[in-house]
């Protein structure tokens, strides 16, 4: 009897799995695994509904706005409880994910209630029998955005500098939220093709030689694609660094995408540049470094008979004077060489941001004018003389003249 009773099988547990793969052949069935509205209410509504069952419309009409209600009634108390909680907390993270799953909370409550009114009317069979897979379509999209948002808005949060939530780098964070957000699509892709019963293995070997025509087709967008994922990979730049690229356009990086990256000039103008011209071309960081400090070069003449010393000391007085030159490195002044006018010298000064270059270079150039004029110290430029001497009596020219030696 023991033996007997250990191969005994429950035929209860041996349908079950049948039910659920037809269900994954056939998944507008799912309405008939439901109980019926009238199931679900107090024995005493019965006599009441089956009355009002005799009206398939209306049954589906009055299902429906109940589910509606209670869908209004989740939305505007128990969801508005929760974000009295909320309120209270410093962080903003748990304000926007309660306003991202507002409205798919709503939706799933009312169109579910739109399956259970298909069910009980009768409006599962025939053309009726895609009400279902529609249905979920539709609350699986409604959950997908609002994932989607969350994703990117998570990660933003926890690269921050100053939240207290900060677990990830800054320079990773474009990569995390481009694969997470990969991962999300290809999950709700996938919950897609099962709600309308489409084999995924199936789709996914029969699309093999169409994407190889595809990749054919479409390498530039693929190359930029993969230059994208090695960009973030590499990290040669983050968001907020500004850099020069090959191609001569210099900005401040506002986006790293999958497809490009965009740069914003210093006209307020944004570029976007594809991540294959970037991946095969030379990137100046000018945020790079050690620090975010940006050193500025400032050349300058001074006359031959100038006393150098006199020089270094103004330009130097010019660096210390400025509030936005910073102290450490300390500025220098380097003499560079001889020109043709006068002795080449450079002020060399460091800067905060990259951002303030052109600002900082046209405030010391005029500080730099200013007290060169305050110390009489001129600012050579070329100078040509150009002699005319008068021709004597006989026309030759005058004996004063200085002998013509291009022979």
């Amino acid at each position: 009897m023991a033996g007997n009773d250990s191969t005994s099988t429950d035929p209860q547990a041996v349908e079950a799995p049948e039910k659920a793969a037809a269900l994954m052949d056939k998944p507008w069935e799912l309405a008939d695994q439901l109980p019926t509205f009238i199931e679900v209410l107090p024995a005493a509504w019965q006599p009441y509904w089956l009355l009002i069952q005799r009206y398939p419309i209306i049954e589906a009409i009055l299902i429906v706005s109940a589910f509606w209600a209670l869908a209004f009634l989740i939305r505007r108390y128990i969801i508005s409880l929760v974000q009295r909680v909320t309120d209270r907390t410093k962080s903003e993270l748990d304000d926007v994910i309660l306003d991202e799953v507002r409205g798919p909370v709503f939706s799933t409550v009312f169109w579910f209630g739109v399956i259970v009114a298909a069910h009980s009317s009768g409006f599962s069979t025939g053309v009726f029998r895609y009400v279902v897979p529609l249905v979920l379509s539709i609350i699986i999209f409604s959950w997908l955005r609002a994932i989607l948002v969350l994703s990117g808005v998570i990660f933003r949060t926890m690269s921050r500098d100053n939240n207290r939530f900060k677990r990830i780098d800054m320079r990773t964070e474009p990569l995390l939220i481009i694969g997470s957000k990969i991962i999300i699509l290809l999950i709700g892709c996938y919950a897609l093709l099962i709600v309308w019963g489409i084999n995924p293995v199936g789709l996914l070997a029969s699309a093999g030689i169409v994407g190889i025509a595809f990749g054919f087709a479409a390498k530039d967008t693929l190359a930029n694609l993969f230059s994208g994922v090695f960009i973030l990979a590499d990290q040669p730049y983050k968001l907020g660094d500004y850099v020069n690229l090959e191609s001569g356009e210099r900005g401040k990086v506002t986006h790293i995408g999958i497809r490009s990256t965009r740069l914003l000039t210093r006209d307020d103008i944004e570029v976007t540049i594809p991540n294959g011209v970037i991946g095969n071309g030379k990137v100046v960081n000018e945020s790079g470094g050690p620090y975010r400090k940006m050193r500025v070069r400032l050349s300058v003449q001074c006359a031959y008979d100038a006393d150098l010393e006199e020089v270094h000391d103004v330009l130097m007085e010019v660096a210390r004077g400025h509030e936005d030159v910073c102290a450490y490195p300390a500025p220098r002044v380097r003499v560079r060489g001889f020109g043709d006018s006068g002795i080449d010298i450079q002020l060399l000064c460091w800067i905060n941001d990259p951002e303030d270059r052109g600002r900082m270079t046209h405030i010391l150039y005029m500080a730099i004018h200013q007290a060169f004029a305050d110390h009489n110290l001129e600012i050579p430029f070329p100078k040509r003389d150009v002699n005319f001497y008068p021709r004597d009596a006989s026309g030759s020219g005058s004996a004063d003249a200085p002998a013509d030696s291009s022979n």
